[in-house]
């Protein structure tokens, strides 16, 4: 009331003259003169209305009167809908009136029929069900051990008529399981944050062949990234149901073995177990996980603790992003809530080796997976000499291995690439022509600068022609020059492909699309310290799967991680590798002395683990402060028993090579995180520790 007086007192006088003259004149007229003297009414005085000051005051401030006046509206509201609720119970049990809800409850029209209808046609379902069960004998031996009776009819878009008679839908190949409710299948849900709880309320619904209708976790793809995907989910999730599809009819396996450590097994029946000895002689096996550990996707859905399925032999070939659904090479779909593509990459060819004639290309191998590894195995032992086409770590991994062979069975193994030296893109030139004299000294032939420009049969051999006209005859090629990120599905689903890098973009969840995630090889994510980047190693895989698995669950992570990749070129020489390592970039480096303790053998001893991507993740950040060697351009013949080599864009640290120099990738990565410029590297030399 204060503020209406303010209000008041700041009006121009006219407005308050006229305020003035308003109230007079209805102060001064009568009812009879207002009304007329016709009406019969008698002369009395105008009533004068009540000016501000008089007007009352409600008791407390106007916001406690909408309070309480709000409290009123609300318990009335309440009472309303209680008393409503109230009577639809009491209809619903009395049988006035009974609502059915169909499997498809957006997509139908609801009727809504009284309890004797319900009655008849439940009746006459059960006599249609004997008929159908005396007429064929086959109906039990066939899973259908009892007929639900039909509560209600749901017809769709249809007349009166038509509804008094529907005809049941038929569905080939189904079996009744234990699965989530249909309703959550038909339509899961669109704002889950969490971990999914699909698995925690099974009822009844069917399974399509030997895959669910719906799972709530879809992996496609059976690698390395997968694997540390679910087994991310189950730690937050443990009842979580996960289902893989992938193409190759393996298990998920590491990948680093096939080109180290299976070649220097010497139990002949390797390709077979798939077993190997790690430098420390400790036996291993090439799967992450054993028979056991999996369960059919029949049994998946109906295991109420959840678990892991494997479909083999598969591949997802579209995805309805909008819809949620994946449908298999084979015709088969399925509905998911989360989806990862971890599809990994697949091998490059030459074009002088993909456009030759068919009896070339039946003596080239593109090496990549167990299969590619038993068919090299078994030739390496049948033939007299291999061609390996690629100076990388694939290339020059398997030539060390054959090579170390060929000093007992006389094999000739040949290495063709057109870098200076052995993985000349990534190490220095005097570090890489250094490497190519210890490939040498395995019993590798090795033919740099030069590259093949045609392939033709010889008499059962391959005739490859190089680029100086040189002709070398070989029994067999493995072609190792890179891989190309696997995106079939792009096109089909409408996923975006980075034109630079290749694979799919994401986002810094590694998110490509509301519910769908990629992690691994095919994974393009934005770096924030070296931008945007596609990684092809191990441990990126691992990382990023983990990752991925998490936010899968609701976690919500940005991937900040600087992953490491490793190469050995045998038991004794080895290095490890962080950031952007490319050797067209400028580099500082510091070596030291080697000893017996610097090597891989020694690293594997020391941690009992092969996969020095663990050990490293297991190492600590912290080091001592010991005087290292000076940094210095590298000497002509100087030994490189071990070093750091520091990779620089823009004066700053880029990336990191550590030369038989081992359980230091911490360090690295704390390097990289700071941005660490030029002229600080003389200090950080220190933190490695180089003559411990």
């Amino acid at each position: 009331m204060y503020r209406c007086r303010q209000v008041v007192s700041q009006c121009s006088s006219t407005i308050k003259s006229n305020l003035g003259h308003g109230r007079q004149r209805y102060a001064g007229e009568s009812t009879t003169k207002r009304f007329g003297s016709d009406h019969g009414y008698s002369k009395t005085p105008a009533i004068k209305p009540p000016t501000l000051n008089e007007m009352p005051t409600p008791k407390g401030s106007w916001a406690t009167e909408h309070s309480r006046q709000q409290s009123k509206y609300n318990m009335h509201l309440a009472a309303g809908l209680g008393f409503t609720a109230f009577t639809l119970f009491v209809g619903y049990q009395s049988g006035s009136f009974y609502l059915n809800y169909g499997p498809d409850v957006k997509n139908t029209k609801v009727s809504v029929l009284s309890h004797e209808q319900v009655r008849e046609r439940a009746a006459a379902a059960a006599a249609s069900a004997v008929v159908a069960e005396e007429s064929d004998p086959e109906v039990l031996a066939a899973g259908v051990e009892e007929t639900a009776p039909v509560e209600a009819v749901v017809v769709e878009d249809a007349s009166p008529e038509a509804a008094e008679e529907v005809a049941p839908p038929v569905v080939e190949e189904v079996t009744p399981v234990a699965v989530p409710d249909a309703e959550a299948v038909a339509e899961p849900s669109r704002d889950q944050t969490g971990p999914s709880d699909q698995s925690e309320a099974p009822s009844v619904v069917a399974i399509v062949g030997d895959l669910p209708v719906h799972i709530p976790y879809l992996l496609i793809g059976a690698g390395t990234s997968s694997f540390a995907a679910f087994r991310a989910i189950k730690s937050r999730d443990p009842k979580a149901k996960v289902l893989v599809i992938g193409e190759e009819n393996h298990l998920p396996y590491m990948r680093p073995p096939l080109s180290k450590e299976l070649w220097f097994s010497d139990d002949p029946e390797v390709s077979n177990k798939l077993k190997f000895k790690q430098w420390n002689g400790k036996e291993r096996s090439l799967f992450f996980e054993q028979d056991e550990f999996y369960c059919s996707p029949v049994e998946l859905v109906a295991k109420d603790n959840g678990g892991v399925s494997v479909v083999r032999g598969h591949r997802v070939v579209k995805l309805d992003i909008v819809g949620r659904k994946a449908e298999l090479d084979d015709g088969r779909s399925i509905t998911y809530d989360k989806c990862l593509i971890a599809t990994g990459g697949k091998p490059k060819s030459l074009p002088s080796l993909s456009s030759a004639p068919e009896n070339v290309q039946d003596h080239v191998t593109l090496f990549r997976n167990i299969d590619d590894f038993r068919r090299l195995e078994s030739i390496s032992r049948q033939v007299k000499s291999i061609t390996i086409i690629g100076g990388g770590f694939l290339g020059s991994e398997l030539a060390c291995a054959l090579g170390r062979r060929a000093k007992t069975s006389g094999l000739e193994v040949l290495q063709v690439f057109p870098e200076d030296g052995n993985m000349g893109k990534v190490l220095p030139k005097y570090l890489s022509q250094w490497t190519t004299e210890k490939v040498k000294g395995e019993g590798v032939q090795v033919l740099p600068r030069t590259h093949v420009e045609g392939a033709t049969m010889d008499d059962d051999k391959v005739v490859l022609t190089l680029q100086d006209g040189q002709k070398i005859k070989t029994d067999h090629v493995v072609v190792a020059v890179g891989l190309d990120a696997n995106t079939d599905l792009a096109v089909a689903s409408g996923l975006e492909i980075d034109p630079t890098f290749g694979g799919y973009r994401v986002n810094a969840e590694l998110e490509a699309r509301s519910n769908v995630w990629v992690a691994g090889d095919a994974a393009c994510f934005y770096d924030i310290k070296l931008g945007r980047r596609r990684v092809e190693h191990h441990d990126h895989a691992v990382v990023s799967g983990r990752l991925v698995g998490e936010n899968m669950t609701g976690a919500g992570k940005p991937y900040w991680h600087q992953s490491m990749f490793w190469s050995d070129l045998g038991p004794h020489v080895g290095y490890e590798a962080i950031g952007i390592v490319d050797s067209s970039l400028e580099t500082m480096a510091v070596f030291a002395k080697s000893t017996a303790a610097d090597t891989p053998k020694a690293v594997v001893e020391a941690t009992g683990e092969g996969v020095r991507s663990e050990t490293e993740n297991a190492a600590t950040e912290q080091s001592s402060m010991k005087e290292s060697n000076k940094l210095h351009a590298p000497v002509q013949g100087e030994h490189y028993g071990k070093g750091i080599v520091f990779y620089t864009r823009n004066d700053v640290v880029v990336g990191m090579v550590l030369w038989n120099v081992f359980n230091k990738i911490p360090v690295a990565r704390r390097i990289l995180k700071e941005g660490l410029t030029t002229d600080k590297l003389a200090e950080a030399a220190k933190l490695f520790d180089l003559h411990e």
